[in-house]
């Protein structure tokens, strides 16, 4: 998903509008310890190459499970939205 936004100001009585681009990617992040750090690790994960992130929301919380049934891991998924530049 992508979206563009419009703010408009008027310095010194002169209209300007500024447009920024956003986009939306959606992540998994893991954790051995909780939800909360798998959200985390996503996020940390993502801002070492995107640049401006605005806004992470989880939208879905799982959990790995070994064949005996014992937590490995927890999930946490996100849509994370940055600044987009297209030039």
């Amino acid at each position: 998903m992508a979206g563009s936004t419009a703010f408009c100001f008027i310095p010194n009585r002169r209209t300007t509008c500024l447009i920024a681009s956003t986009k939306v990617i959606e992540l998994i992040g893991t954790s051995n310890d909780s939800w909360e750090k798998a959200a985390a690790n996503a996020v940390e994960q993502a801002a070492k190459s995107l640049r401006d992130l605005r806004i992470a929301e989880v939208v879905k919380l799982d959990m790995q499970l070994d064949a005996k049934g014992k937590v490995e891991a927890y999930r946490a998924k996100l849509n994370v939205s940055f600044k987009f530049d297209g030039s």
